[in-house]
């Protein structure tokens, strides 16, 4: 088993997961039953509250504020993935695997960073081409962030954005 070394000293941070060999599988219905289940789950054991999502057919972007006593996000990706597989198994046994093995972790370092990466999540459908502005893309926490007034219901459709940033 490999060992991976993780930087565990901030309590926000971006993840990036891509499904094994980039399948689209993450917009489909039985996945994000058993990604959601998973997730609800892992969180009455291992707490963290989730700042932003996104799910796309083959990857999702989140970022996650830990607890101050239990950084340990690769557990909890553990556990996640496992659930979520072990679902999904029940369902599907010809999607397996799920997943690539590993994921990419960013520490949040400043408030520019944590802007940063929130518009990066929240504009990723659009980069992608699965939608032309964000709130077309159902599967967001745009929609929550729009309702609790931290964006308007209109923005990444009219602004320009620096390539890949999710920027203004």
């Amino acid at each position: 088993m490999s060992t991976y070394r993780r930087f565990y000293t901030e309590n926000i941070w971006f993840f990036t997961l891509v499904t094994h060999h980039r399948k689209p599988l993450m917009t489909h219905p039985q996945m994000r039953t058993a990604l959601r289940q998973a997730i609800t789950n892992c969180r009455q054991r291992y707490p963290f509250e989730i700042d932003a999502w996104v799910l796309l057919p083959d990857h999702l972007h989140c970022i996650w504020h830990l607890p101050d006593i239990d950084l340990d996000y690769s557990r909890r990706w553990s556990i996640i993935k496992r659930l979520c597989t072990q679902s999904c198994q029940k369902i599907t046994p010809d999607l397996l695997p799920l997943w690539q093995k590993r994921f990419w972790a960013h520490a949040i370092t400043s408030d520019e960073d944590y802007h940063h990466h929130m518009n990066y999540v929240h504009y990723n459908p659009v980069k992608h081409g699965w939608v032309k502005q964000v709130r077309e893309w159902e599967w967001s926490s745009f929609h929550r962030m729009v309702r609790s007034g931290v964006y308007t219901k209109e923005w990444g459709s009219d602004v320009d954005i620096v390539e890949g940033t999710g920027k203004e």
